[in-house]
């Protein structure tokens, strides 16, 4: 099968409605990242220093070597940021989800008490705060596990969320099945969360950010003061709200770390977002376990049959008699490159109309000819599919009066005696009156020109059969 893995889609033009709790417009979701401790370094068992989000410029990494600028940027984090941060957010009322690096949590006892006492969630962040993109697979899995095990015994519970950030391709497949999470934040692809399907489990995604997230502090291009980061913040906010009060409430993700947000002149820039947050009603701030323990609960996952997921044969047996009695069309469709965005009537649509437009024209009068006349013989037999039966219906077809039943057979013959195959139109788009002024003022045109509308209203009559359909 050759399939498109990735999700292009999404929820589309019809998200859904989050319903917050208390009708709120926005949730706000903060992430504290705490890696101090947990990062690249030789006493770590690592093979060179950190190179990774500090305020060391042009910072590189140091093999073999301590590199004790980067080490003491890091431990503000631990020894100033964080504490500073937590007087903020506790003094507000507002709480927060740890990312917490495993390791780093071990090394930071009074923090991990400071976090469980103000009623913060604590996320795992992995085992190390290091890259795994090179990591094997199995290697991978085995780090996912030892985080878990050391978390539990350094918090007292199992973590329910998970943020690799310097992650792999299978890091979300791989934590999926583990089968211990509420959620997965390892996306960056929406501003709702979403139910990812991994083998049997369906596993919730609560996407995170890395544009609403102090790292631009220490990447290019970043904010330098803590009033840019207020005015993105509010900016972001602000157009969130808008959707919210228009009903489309949404997620706002603002990623933290202890060693950058925590520095005074950039936290400023952030208590001015907060004030400005709380000062507007309808507004949610919750932990992500929070928002992963309501969507669970009010919008349940519902597995359904996906086209792009179909055998040759399911596929043909489905969609084979869209485009009528011409089931090579779904033969061919099938073997185009299908993802998620195909699972769709849209999506199933484009891929039918593809193969039509691309086959030769004796093949397309072939599915021209397969269509019946209206009203004709076959329709008073009784022979037509059970699809072209509904549609003629829907115009009052099978009800014409012996006049007009007469009116649509000299059309039909005129016609067919013209083109060389059956006027075509999408009934359902239509009522008897517009079907005659149709047939009256197409019949006046060339054969090229009739031969395209007739592909056009061929793919309409199929794009309204699989909207029944899907």
């Amino acid at each position: 099968m050759n399939r498109y893995p990735r999700n292009m889609q999404g929820y589309g033009q019809h998200a859904p409605d989050a319903r917050w709790p208390g009708g709120a417009k926005v949730a706000v979701q903060i992430v504290l990242n705490y890696e101090e401790g947990g990062e690249n370094c030789i006493l770590h068992g690592d093979a060179a220093s950190e190179a990774f989000l500090s305020d060391i410029a042009g910072a590189a990494m140091w093999p073999g070597q301590r590199h004790w600028n980067m080490e003491s940027s890091y431990e503000y984090g631990a020894r100033a940021g964080f504490w500073r941060l937590h007087r903020l957010f506790t003094s507000k009322g507002i709480p927060v989800t740890i990312y917490g690096v495993a390791t780093a949590l071990a090394r930071s006892p009074e923090q991990v008490a400071a976090m469980k006492s103000a009623g913060w969630e604590i996320a795992s962040h992995g085992l190390k705060w290091v890259e795994h993109k090179d990591m094997p697979e199995s290697e991978e899995r085995a780090a996912i596990a030892e985080a878990i095990r050391l978390h539990t015994e350094v918090v007292g519970e199992r973590p329910l969320g998970w943020y690799t950030g310097r992650c792999s391709a299978n890091t979300v497949r791989l934590v999926a099945e583990e089968g211990g999470f509420a959620y997965i934040s390892d996306t960056y692809d929406d501003d709702l969360p979403y139910w990812l399907e991994v083998g049997d489990r369906d596993q919730l995604i609560i996407p995170y950010t890395l544009e609403a997230n102090d790292m631009r502090f220490a990447t290019a291009p970043g904010y330098i003061t803590g009033e840019q980061f207020f005015q993105y913040l509010k900016d972001a906010f602000d157009t969130l709200y808008a959707e919210g009060a228009e009903g489309g409430a949404k997620m706002m993700s603002i990623g933290l770390h202890n060693r950058l947000i925590g520095r005074p002149g950039k936290l400023a820039g952030l208590k001015r977002f907060l004030d400005y947050a709380q000062g507007h009603a309808g507004v949610w701030f919750p932990r992500r376990i929070d928002i992963a323990r309501h969507w669970a609960a009010t919008h349940p996952h519902k597995r359904i049959e996906r086209p792009s997921q179909m055998t040759r044969d399911r596929f043909v047996e489905r969609f084979g008699g869209i485009f009528e009695h011409s089931p090579w069309i779904a033969e061919r469709a099938w073997a185009l490159e299908l993802g998620p965005a195909h699972d769709s009537a849209i999506g199933v649509h484009s891929a039918l109309c593809r193969m039509f437009r691309s086959a030769s024209e004796d093949e397309r009068l072939g599915v021209l000819t397969a269509h019946p006349d209206l009203a004709g013989k076959l329709a008073q037999a009784r022979r037509l599919t059970e699809a072209s039966t509904a549609e003629q219906a829907s115009a009052g077809l099978d009800a014409l009066t012996d006049a007009e039943r007469a009116a649509f057979q000299k059309l039909n013959a005129d016609y067919v005696a013209k083109f060389g195959f059956p006027f075509i139109i999408a009934v359902r788009d239509n009522t008897r009156a517009t079907i005659l002024d149709a047939f009256q003022r197409r019949l006046s045109n060339d054969r090229a020109a009739e031969f395209a509308e007739a592909c056009a209203q061929v793919e309409r009559i199929a794009e309204l059969r699989l909207r029944d359909m899907l």
